[in-house]
Parts: C-alpha cells; structure tokens; sequence
C-alpha cells in the first residue's frame, strides 16, 4: 500500500506546476505588452513622416481599440473557458498573442500594425481566464494570497517589459516585437506539456451568447448585492489607478521639472513596492487583520498615496507616498478573493470575464478622465491652480471604494 504522502505529492506537484505556468502567463503577457511601449510610438511615427502630433493622435487610438477589444472579449473568453475548460483557451490566446507580435514586427503600413494592435486586445484578454484557473485550484482561504501572487506577477511583466523593450528597440525598432513573440510561443509551448485542465467536465457551463456578451456577464454581477458592492468598489479601484498611466509623466515633469530617467526610475519603484506587498505580504496580513479589514486597509491607503502624491510640495515627499501607496496592493486580492466565494465553479470564467469588462470600461474612462481634469487645474482658465487635481480625484473613488467595500462585505 502506497504511502499517505505519495498522494499529496501526486496532488500538490501537478497543482503547483500549473499554478507557476498561470503566474508565467501573466508575466509574459504583461512584458511582451510593457516590452514594446517604448517603440511603438516612434514605429507609429516612423509610419507618418515624423509628424509627431498625428503619431499621437492614433497612438492614443491604438490604446483606445486595444482597451475596447479588451472590454468586448474578456467575457467571451471567460464563458468559453467555462465551456470548454481553461486549459485550451489560455494556451490559443498565448499562441495567438505570439502569432500577432509576429505580425506587428513585419507589419509593412501603418494599417497592419494597428490590426495588430487591435488583435493584441483579442489575445491577451487572457487574463480573465487566468483568474479563474486559480480559482480552480485555490480553497477560498488561500484565494486572497493566491491572486496577491498573480498581481505580482503582473507588475513583475510590467516592470521590466518596458526596460527589456528599451534595450532591444536601440538596436532596431522591430526587435522588441520579435522577443514579444518569442516570450508568447514559448510559453505557449511550455505550458502545452505543463499545464493541466482545473476545470471538471460535470463542472463546466454550456456556452450561451447571453453570458458570454458583455452586458451578459455584467448581469452576474448583480446577481448578489454582495458582488455587485465589490464589483463597484473594484471598478473604482480601477478606474482610479489609470491616473498613473495617464498624467504622471505629465505631472512629475510639470511640477518638479523631472526627465524620462528620473520618470523612469520612479515608476519602476512603484512596481517592485507593489510587488513587494502583493508577493509577500498578502498572505500574513491577511491572517492578521482578517480578509475585510485587509480589503479595507489597502484601500485606505491607497488613497492616502494619491493625497500624498497630490499634494507634495517635493520630490521628497512624492516619493514618500510609494510605500504608501504600495500597500494599496492588499485589495485587489482581497476583493478577488470576495467576489470568487460568490459564484458557482461553472461561473468562475464568466465572472473573470466580466471583472476584466470592467476594467476595459475604467481604461477607456480614465485616460480621458484624468487628462482633462489636468488641464482644467493648470490652464490659463483656472479658477484654483491645483496641479495634483487628477491624483486627489482617484483619492476620492477610492475612498468611495472603500465605503461601499465595507457595506457589501459585512454579510460575506
């Protein structure tokens, strides 16, 4: 007779090895999408005859359809991933993502590689379905430290996608896209031998169109006045921190007179702060202070970083909001953790699905949101000169974020 422990080897072994392959996944996504940032717009430009304001205009454009083929697919994705396992639908979108950076590298117009960018959106709606394979394999009580790992290893892909790009596009503009597509197929293929099915076959959901659009997935949400309180408060998390992307360079270089270096090293600190928390200090704290409170506390913070940032008189005091502002990385799991408690196995990839629909939405919001909000306190037009304007708005959705946290998870 085999020994007890043979088992749970036989269990854990395969778990944890998909498990890794998921949190790879999410790396390599997020670094071959941060690894081609940096030539991108001079690609687009390059294309123009170097009318830098026109490059602009459709760079902005290629953000945008990447950001709504991210709102329309994520659901599909996701109900797909319930129908016919997670398995298939995370090893096509690796391949195809690979297949279009291969596109995107000998791209020979403007117009190619804007399809490309638009098939980018398609592929990488992954994440959806990321999120529900650890669902799969997570108990509920280890969620929370499970998806704080998988943030992590989305800031991981995001900090050094940039620099990794930075260093291939000055040899030649195209190369960052052929080591994007390289990082996709390999994983594509690695995850191939590796990656086993989460999701049972009496588990799994029929494909019904209803679900799988995003108005559909959005209905489950409101399924529970739980999940619709922590969906909201998670929208708000969203939308709120799409000010860094969209006036930090802007504001740092406005207010402290700061370069692309000095930009560049910033941001990069406030990605490995983040993952820093996310990757280590999830789980402990959480046994510390419970899941509700840990879901309130990185809120709370969180909105603190942005007051800090908003209002600092110096650089000093800017760069003092990171580790601050780092612990916000505490709710996002926390408030995965909540929301996957609510819905059946079967509804797992619909409700990743319709998280990620959310944050296609903020994504389309928060660039225009905050941008205005910018110009409207430095212009020659306003009232109150207020250059941190942008960041104390994100203070106050997540501070809303946090009220409305609170209510939705007392009966949780």
């Amino acid at each position: 007779m085999a020994h007890p422990m043979t088992y749970v080897q036989r269990s854990t072994q395969p778990r944890q090895a998909a498990v890794f392959f998921i949190l790879v996944t999410v790396v390599l996504d997020m670094l071959s999408f941060g690894i081609i940032i940096p030539v991108l717009p001079k690609l687009v430009e390059e294309f123009l005859g170097g009318d830098t304001a026109q490059a602009a205009e459709i760079y902005g454009l290629m953000g945008t359809s990447w950001a709504l083929m991210q709102f329309v697919c994520s659901p599909i994705q996701g109900a797909l991933s319930d129908r016919f396992g997670r398995r298939p639908v995370v090893l096509l979108s690796n391949l195809g993502l690979g297949l279009d950076f291969i596109l995107m590298a000998l791209a020979p117009s403007l117009a190619w590689l804007f399809a490309g960018r638009v098939i980018s959106g398609i592929a990488s709606s992954s994440f959806s379905t990321a999120g529900a394979y650890i669902a799969d394999v997570t108990p509920p009580d280890k969620r929370a430290a499970a998806f704080g790992m998988m943030g992590a290893s989305f800031g991981l892909g995001f900090v050094l996608g940039p620099a990794v790009g930075g260093l291939l596009g000055a040899i030649d503009p195209r190369w960052p896209f052929w080591g994007a597509a390289a990082t996709s197929l390999l994983n594509a293929c690695y995850g191939f031998f590796v990656l086993p099915e989460s999701l049972p076959l009496e588990k799994r959901a029929p494909f019904r169109w209803k679900r799988a659009n995003p108005a559909g997935a959005l209905i489950l949400l409101r399924s529970h006045h739980e999940l619709f309180g922590l969906a909201t408060a998670n929208f708000l998390m969203n939308l709120a921190h799409g000010v860094l992307p969209s006036v930090a360079v802007l504001y740092l270089g406005y207010r402290y007179g700061w370069g692309p270096s000095a930009v560049g090293f910033t941001l990069a600190a406030v990605g490995v702060c983040a993952m820093i928390v996310q990757g280590t200090l999830v789980r402990p704290i959480t046994a510390r202070l419970g899941e509700r409170r840990t879901l309130i506390t990185g809120l709370l913070c969180g909105a603190t970083g942005f007051a800090i940032y908003g209002l600092a008189p110096t650089p000093l005091i800017y760069c003092l909001g990171i580790p601050v502002m780092a612990f916000w990385g505490l709710a996002g799991p926390s408030a995965q953790m909540f929301m996957t408690r609510r819905v059946s196995a079967s509804e797992q990839g619909q409700l990743q699905g319709a998280i990620a629909s959310l944050t296609g939405i903020a994504g389309l919001i928060g660039p225009t949101l905050f941008t205005q909000t910018f110009a409207a306190f430095i212009g020659p037009q306003a009232d109150w000169h207020l250059p941190g304007a942008p960041y104390l708005l994100s203070t106050m959705l997540l501070l809303i974020g946090a009220g409305i946290a609170w209510r939705a998870t007392r009966a949780v």
